[in-house]
């Protein structure tokens, strides 16, 4: 274990009690809450060149921000009394960072190399390799049809069946990748526990080729387990209950339950408590993405982790890319008063990484009380949205630019198309330049009509890469897995527990026998006693 050097001690301090913090609220007030955006390039004509940061094969231009010189200052003064630098060794050493389950946070050692000396005394971080290479040599036996279905056929239709983090990493990042899936392979997923997703998809699914890959760690998560079971049923039904064995593989830590469900044991993958949902495409939860897109691209994809983690760790805090995007979340949130920011994709196979980064940053940083159980003293988490490209720009940016809120955004650029079409992604890449320079500039004269006028003024960063690679997308994903780490630090608030979603589930589960047997309601909430009645009145 990491010896108590390496233990971050919650500063007793709030962050609104930091000098810097101080410092920031008096320069917005008297410095910044009025400039706009097109006086700030007009006094610094190398404004687009200073403010950029290059880590890895993303540049990061954030000109287009409220921020000085003076700011980007106070802005690294914060995060070094905030204890950022500190919190970040601590998180690599395995100091117990996620304070109330009493646990390390090391989604970082899933990326590294045994070479990187990444917390290798905490149990469980040296079986990191062994994993990796049982499901090389499990991904690559299935590709090259060394194992196959119960009928001897291969198989090449990957469903995921899994919820929240063990759906939206894989499902997000086979999309992303969809370039690199080997040869007549196919991914699919199942999350809702609703029923209709693999009621669907049993149409277009051969049994015989069908493998089901199971992702919960205790492997008893309700969504999961309720499609895992129904899945059997299918594949009994129709192949035989011989052909169970055959047909499901699963990452969890379980054993008992695996055996009760008939996972075949050479076909479990472990990962550890240390390891959160929303942080474990890197682990044996991706195993279906590395399934389709084969080990070496999977490999790819945690190599780009691992360069992001590098940088995080060792540049400092003004050229430090998550730390610059966290300020900036952090400024815009608690100073200009914006509770929302738009993640914009301009790469169709990126569309549900704005749904990717809801989870990570809502569920991880959507906190009202510190790590010590005080009540916070700033905003926290900002809702998250967006959508990708063109779509997006004839769904909700009219919002954007004449809207009356101010909604900071990301813009995500890749420079060649991941297609086989450049033209059409220059038409795409013109598109983002134009929205991101129109939210800036605005519209606006004394012969314009008043419907026509845009104010502008609207904050944005720019991310570029060459191209959409998987060392790419790893460099993407780590990026604001580490943003939000560092808000989290910011806030003081744990950023890896999750509890906020556990009333919910225990009042499900006391609910169930009401709605499906027709059992009594034993609540008291009035407005839950009329709707059970309403669904038994439609039911008869």
């Amino acid at each position: 274990m990491p010896d108590a050097a390496a233990e971050r001690q919650l500063s007793a301090r709030y962050p609104t009690d930091l000098p810097a913090w101080k410092a920031l609220k008096a320069h917005y007030r008297e410095d910044m809450r009025s400039r706009s955006l097109l006086s700030l390039f007009a006094r610094d004509r190398t404004r687009a060149e200073r403010l950029a940061i290059t880590a890895g094969n993303l540049y990061l231009d954030y000109s287009k921000n409220h921020v000085t010189s003076r700011t980007l200052k106070l802005f690294a003064s914060l995060a070094k009394q905030a204890g950022v630098p500190a919190a970040t060794e601590a998180m690599f050493a395995g100091a117990h960072l996620n304070v109330t389950e009493d646990r390390p946070v090391l989604h970082v050692a899933l990326r590294s190399k045994i070479s990187d000396q990444i917390a290798l005394e905490v149990p469980g971080v040296r079986d990191i390799w062994d994993v990796l290479t049982r499901m090389e040599e499990y991904t690559e036996a299935i590709l090259a049809g060394r194992i196959r279905g119960s009928t001897g056929k291969r198989l090449t239709q990957i469903v995921n069946i899994g919820i929240g983090g063990s759906d939206l990493g894989p499902v997000m990042a086979a999309r992303a990748l969809k370039p690199f899936w080997q040869p007549d392979l196919s991914f699919h997923s199942v999350s809702n526990v609703d029923g209709t997703q693999l009621a669907d998809l049993r149409r277009e699914l051969d049994p015989e080729r069908t493998l089901f890959v199971i992702c919960s760690k205790t492997f008893t998560t309700l969504e999961t387990m309720t499609n895992a079971r129904a899945a059997r049923i299918w594949i009994s039904d129709t192949l035989g209950a011989e052909a169970v064995a055959a047909h499901f593989v699963a990452a969890s830590t379980n054993h008992s339950a695996m055996n009760d469900f008939g996972i075949h044991p050479e076909y479990r993958f472990g990962f550890w408590d240390w390891v959160g949902g929303r942080y474990s495409i890197w682990s044996a939860v991706g195993l279906s993405l590395a399934l389709v897109v084969g080990f070496d691209t999977f490999s790819r994809l945690l190599a780009g982790g691992r360069i992001m983690d590098q940088h995080f760790r060792l540049a400092p805090p003004e050229q430090n890319m998550p730390i610059v995007l966290a300020m900036l979340a952090n400024w815009y949130n608690n100073f200009f008063g914006a509770d929302t920011q738009a993640i914009l994709p301009y790469d169709n196979r990126l569309e549900r990484f704005p749904a990717y980064l809801q989870q990570l940053q809502m569920e991880s940083n959507g906190k009202s009380v510190r790590s010590d159980g005080k009540p916070v003293r700033c905003e926290t988490g900002a809702v998250i949205w967006g959508e990708a490209g063109n779509n997006a720009q004839h769904s909700f940016y009219q919002l954007l630019h004449q809207g009356t809120r101010l909604i900071p955004a990301d813009f995500i650029l890749p420079a060649r198309s991941s297609g086989s079409d450049q033209a059409q992604q220059d038409l795409a890449i013109a598109n983002c330049l134009a929205q991101s320079e129109a939210l800036m500039d605005g519209f606006d004269g004394p012969d314009i009509e008043s419907h026509r006028r845009h104010a502008g003024n609207n904050p944005s960063n720019t991310l570029l890469f060459e191209a959409l690679t998987p060392e790419t997308l790893g460099q993407l994903i780590a990026l604001y897995e580490h943003k939000v780490f560092v808000e989290g630090v910011l806030w003081g608030i744990d950023s890896f527990d999750q509890w906020g979603v556990e009333l919910g589930k225990k009042l499900a589960s006391s609910l169930s026998p009401a709605v499906s047997k027709g059992k009594p309601y034993a609540g008291s909430n009035p407005s839950t006693a009329t709707l059970l009645s309403r669904i038994r009145a439609h039911r008869e």
